[in-house]
């Protein structure tokens, strides 16, 4: 009597796991590296507290994740650059619906670096940033940059570069800013996820590019922000738009968006990079999810509907602790309104 039910209780246990199984909602997403640690924090919350909904997300790049999602082998992407035209025109072609941007955190590209026994934060001009990158500037001794670091004793070596190797949104945030302050770069190579590097290695994601400077004496690369404070690498400050030297924090993000927040278009496509104000990071930017405008699986889309709801409310409280900045309030009240044109 007490195997028959044992087994009965078993049999019972099992058909209740199989039903939540075929209750469970599985959502794949890919694109954007910069804002990994954040996503993987909020995918990992959100499942706790919504166990049928499992949200699994491919670090490989805001190109690739474009390409996924224009493929429709996601069900959303991720990316650090609004599409341009082209792009969407593309993804309207193939999915036959229209995609819609949600940008979700604020954060910085800062250019890491891996001098010996230079004790302090080396300043870097907008010059200085074109010029190594252009391959005009190949000594850490160069003027360019020995003038805005008078006491600093920089070495005679070759300064070593490193760029993304894959089309990469933080490659377009890098790219974007040195469009603005250098016309030779401008003309020469221009603002992209992947372009013509005139010098330099090319590493894989942030992790790839943090993992080649730190281990490359000479070296300076440009990654996300927490990707150097989570390695425990240098990262200097830039010159802004009124001359100012600053390094990348929190606050530095936030007031870059201050003007953008005012005047944000209904599309969510801005950028932000060299952005006006004393107090400003030059090399900020949103990063955004990329949706679909009809999903035609009703509980899918239900599923993502609420999650956006859920990161522009309780996600944003997850923020600051992973160094990306909040975003502004007129912002998400926008982007809650916008939530609605998800059919």
């Amino acid at each position: 009597m007490m195997k028959r039910l044992a087994l009965a209780m078993l049999l019972l246990s099992l058909a209740a796991a199989g039903a939540a199984m075929a209750d469970a909602v599985l959502i794949n997403a890919a694109g954007a590296t910069f804002p990994y640690p954040v996503y993987s924090k909020w995918f990992d919350v959100y499942h706790e507290k919504n166990q049928a909904i499992q949200i699994n997300y491919a670090s490989v790049g805001s190109g690739a994740g474009i390409a996924q999602l224009t493929n429709g082998t996601v069900d959303f992407g991720a990316s650090d650059m609004p599409m341009n035209d082209d792009q969407i025109n593309d993804f309207k072609a193939k999915r036959g619906v229209s995609v819609l941007h949600f940008p979700t955190v604020l954060g910085a590209a800062v250019p890491t670096y891996n001098v010996p026994n230079v004790g302090t934060d080396v300043k870097f001009t907008q010059k200085a940033i074109a010029g190594i990158y252009l391959g005009t500037i190949t000594k850490w001794n160069d003027p360019e940059i020995a003038n805005a670091n008078k006491g600093t004793n920089l070495p005679a070596s070759d300064i070593i570069v490193v760029h993304r190797s894959d089309g990469s949104g933080t490659t377009f945030i890098w790219t974007d800013f040195l469009s603005k302050v250098s016309p030779d770069w401008k003309t020469k190579v221009g603002s992209k996820s992947s372009v013509n590097w005139p010098v330099g290695l090319g590493g894989k994601g942030n992790e790839g590019v943090a993992g080649l400077v730190k281990q490359t004496p000479g070296a300076i690369g440009y990654v996300e922000l927490i990707y150097a404070i989570q390695n425990h690498m240098s990262y200097g400050e830039v010159q802004n738009a009124d001359g100012k030297f600053v390094k990348a924090d929190l606050a530095g993000v936030t007031a870059a968006a201050s003007g953008a927040a005012k005047s944000m278009p209904d599309d969510f496509r801005v950028s932000i990079t060299n952005a006006p104000g004393s107090a400003a990071y030059p090399i900020s930017s949103f990063t955004w999810l990329l949706i679909p405008a009809k999903i035609n699986d009703a509980t899918k889309r239900d599923a993502i509907k609420d999650f956006l709801k859920w990161m522009l409310n309780d996600g944003q409280n997850y923020n600051e602790g992973l160094s990306y900045a909040k975003l502004p309030k007129p912002v998400i009240d926008k982007e809650l309104k916008a939530i609605s044109q998800i059919q």
